[in-house]
């Protein structure tokens, strides 16, 4: 790790010690979990990464860890913080560190899905089983003709509300839903080099996992208005490296451009 990585690292655990010191002089705590980087992963900190943590809060005290954030003010000064969600906050501290901080109680974590967390601070009552999930995680795993499929359907529906003039709908089709799809046949197309993959987010850290296929990105995600061009490049991709169904790559050819006239669905 370079010389900047570990003086980020070095911040970014500083900050983690000052919340969970806020945390167990509000008398109501019972653990601390980092998740992410700041987490099990501490090797890929680096001056870009952020804080990922939750508060493991006395039951009945939840929601005191959500209304009063004085004891995050506490912690460092912020210049910003939103709520992400029902159960914590996004955050900027003055000096340029962002964190995401939920509150649950004990009985909470029975519902949650989540890699392996690293325990920052917990009470000597409280297991060390705390940092595993109790609800297992499920993923569709989907077959390479459904991903293909769908991939194939992405393009087929992007291409006429492009040409109806649906623009932006158009490019999540073919540049975001249909690539996401690529994403997952990715393993076919490539030994996945070892990079911390994230189990809820394929696209991290895709172009170290992945250098091959991430070189063709540019090609698939050539911006708002050449959905066409973009669309072209993934359907000539997916002939190349799997069977696509003809009659349906000729209908994606024949959208390329607008036959005639736009028509309202």
């Amino acid at each position: 790790m370079s010389d900047r990585n570990e003086a980020a690292r070095a911040r970014l655990l500083q900050r983690l010690d000052e919340i969970v010191q806020s945390a167990i002089a509000s008398g109501h705590a019972l653990a601390v979990l980092a998740l992410g980087s700041s987490g099990r992963e501490l090797d890929r900190v680096d001056e870009y990464s952020d804080l990922d943590l939750w508060v493991i809060a006395e039951d009945g005290y939840q929601q005191d860890f959500l209304v009063n954030m004085d004891w995050i003010h506490a912690a460092s000064p912020i210049v910003h913080q939103h709520k992400h969600g029902l159960t914590g906050y996004s955050i900027v501290f003055e000096d340029g560190i962002f964190a995401e901080v939920d509150a649950f109680e004990l009985p909470d974590l029975s519902a949650l899905e989540f890699a392996e967390a690293r325990i920052a601070w917990k009470r000597p009552e409280i297991p060390d089983t705390i940092r595993f999930a109790q609800k297992e995680t499920k993923r569709w795993q989907r077959t390479v003709d459904e991903l293909v499929g769908e991939a194939l359907g992405n393009l087929y529906v992007g291409l006429g509300r492009f040409h109806r003039g649906e623009k932006l709908t158009a490019m999540r089709f073919i540049q975001v839903y249909a690539v996401d799809r690529l994403l997952e046949l990715a393993h076919l197309l490539e030994t996945e080099h070892p990079a911390w993959p994230d189990i809820y987010g394929n696209e991290r850290r895709f172009e170290k996992r992945f250098p091959g296929l991430a070189a063709v990105l540019p090609r698939l995600l050539q911006g708002y208005e050449r959905s066409p061009e973009s669309a072209q490049v993934m359907l000539e991709f997916l002939d190349e490296h799997f069977t696509v169904n003809p009659a349906l790559k000729a209908a994606i050819i024949s959208r390329y451009k607008p036959a005639g006239p736009d028509k309202q669905a």
